[in-house]
């Protein structure tokens, strides 16, 4: 379930995204107050099965910027993803 489509650009903290490969579907994280960045990368890694160095990047960039896209597929894989990130009370949220 990996976001291969989605890439951060560290220098210009800015979030490259492949249009080719969307479905138009994402599950879309928002920065909190209320969570540890720990608890954040790990529920992310969860999420989405990535490394975690790619969860501290996802969740840099939303605790900069105040959102970020985890997942890009289907209605029903970022409707997954998003009910895990949501199970200890992340907000996201699914967008087309």
């Amino acid at each position: 379930m990996s976001l291969s489509t989605t890439k951060i650009d560290p220098i210009n903290m800015t979030l490259i995204v492949d249009p080719t490969h969307s479905s138009g579907w994402k599950t879309i994280l928002f920065n909190c107050n209320c969570h540890t960045f720990e608890a954040v990368t790990q529920q992310i890694i969860l999420a989405i099965q990535c490394t975690k160095e790619r969860a501290d990047n996802l969740a840099f960039f939303a605790d900069r910027t105040g959102s970020v896209i985890v997942c890009e597929g289907s209605n029903e894989k970022c409707e997954k993803v998003a009910k895990v990130l949501g199970s200890i009370g992340l907000v996201v949220t699914v967008t087309q």
